[in-house]
C-alpha cells in the first residue's frame, strides 16, 4: 500500500497549504511547505491566509528557499476584512504579482461568523496576536438581492487573468449566485472549499455547483484523527466524492497549522484509507493530482 500511495502522491498538487506568517499559529513558512511537498513527489501547492496575499509571501522567498524546492509554488488571496473585503484593487494587485486563487470571504462571510457564534466548539485556531473583530462581508447588495458591483468587477478580472475562484466559507446561495455569475463572465476555474464545514451545503446545493463547472475540495485535515479540525470518518468523505463524482471533487491539506500533521502526511494517510474504502487508484489519482493541477493551470 505504502509504493501505490508514494506513485498516487508523484506529481500532486495541494491548492490548500496555511503557512506562516498568520495571526493565526502556523508550523510552516511557505518555503518549507514547498520542500516538504517536493520531498513527497507533490509538483504544485497554494499558500493560503484568511488575512493578507499570499503572492508576496512566495514572490519574496522564491529565491531564499521556493525556488531550490523544484515545484510550482503559488499564492492568492482571501478577500476578507484586512484586506479590504471585495476590493478589486487589492485582487488587480495580488494576480498582477502572480497570484492564482481568489477565495470570496472566508472568515468575514456572514456563514462563518454566525456559525462560529453558534457554535463556540469550532475547531477554527486562536489569534496569536489582538486583532479587530472582523465585520461581515456580504455579496449581495443591501435589499435588492444583487450581487454588489464589485463582485463583477472581481469576477471579470479573475477571467481575464484565467484565476481560480474560490467560494471561502460563504453560504451555498451565494456561492451559487457569485459562481453563476462567474460563468457568465467568463471564469473558467471554481472550486468549492469544504462544502459540510461552515458552508453546509446540501449535496443538492453542491450538485447544482458543480454543474456549473466548479470542483468540489474536501479538506484532508477533517478526516485526519490527528488533525484538530477532525470531524468526520472516512466514509463521509467517499459518499461526498460519490455524490459529485471523482470528476469533480479534488482533495486540499487545509493544514499547516501549528500542532496539526504536515499536509504531506495527511495526503498518504487520506489516501491510504481512501483505496481502503474501496475507491480506484486511478479515482484517488483523478482528485489528488489530476483536477487540481487541470484547475491550476500545471497539468501541460
Amino acid at each position: 500500500m505504502t509504493d501505490v500511495v508514494e506513485r498516487l502522491l508523484d506529481g500532486a498538487v495541494d491548492l490548500h497549504v496555511h503557512p506562516y506568517p498568520s495571526p493565526f499559529p502556523r508550523r510552516m513558512d511557505a518555503a518549507e511547505a514547498a520542500q516538504r511537498a517536493a520531498d513527497a513527489g507533490m509538483r504544485a501547492i497554494v499558500v493560503k491566509s484568511h488575512h493578507h496575499d499570499t503572492a508576496m509571501d512566495v514572490a519574496a522567498l522564491r529565491e531564499h528557499g521556493i525556488a531550490a524546492s523544484g515545484i510550482d509554488v503559488f499564492g492568492g488571496i482571501a478577500l476578507n476584512t484586512q484586506v479590504g473585503g471585495l476590493n478589486p484593487h487589492a485582487v488587480n494587485l495580488c494576480l498582477a504579482m502572480g497570484g492564482k486563487i481568489v477565495w470570496f470571504p472566508t472568515i468575514a462571510s456572514p456563514k462563518h461568523i454566525e456559525h462560529h457564534r453558534e457554535h463556540p466548539q469550532l475547531k477554527f485556531p486562536q489569534l496569536a496576536v489582538d486583532l479587530i473583530p472582523e465585520e461581515p462581508i456580504d455579496v449581495f447588495a443591501s435589499g435588492d438581492g444583487k450581487l454588489r458591483p464589485e463582485v463583477h468587477a472581481i469576477l471579470k478580472m479573475i477571467a481575464d487573468a484565467d484565476a481560480v475562484l474560490a467560494s471561502g466559507h460563504m453560504p451555498a446561495p451565494s456561492i451559487i449566485a457569485v459562481f453563476a455569475a462567474a460563468k457568465e463572465h467568463g471564469v473558467r476555474r471554481m472550486i468549492v472549499n469544504h462544502p459540510n464545514f461552515v458552508i453546509e451545503a446540501t449535496k443538492d446545493e453542491v450538485r447544482r455547483l458543480a454543474e456549473l463547472g466548479a470542483t468540489i475540495e474536501h479538506s484532508l485535515c477533517m478526516y485526519d484523527e490527528e488533525s484538530s479540525f477532525h470531524n468526520w470518518q472516512i466514509d463521509t468523505l467517499v459518499d461526498w466524492i460519490r455524490w459529485v463524482g471523482p470528476e469533480r471533487s479534488s482533495l486540499g491539506s487545509d493544514l499547516g497549522q501549528a500542532g496539526n500533521p504536515f499536509p504531506a502526511d495527511s495526503f498518504r494517510k487520506i489516501c491510504s484509507r481512501l483505496l481502503e474504502a474501496g475507491m480506484t487508484e486511478r479515482e484517488v489519482r483523478t482528485i489528488v493530482a489530476d483536477n487540481p493541477a487541470r484547475l491550476l493551470g500545471v497539468n501541460g
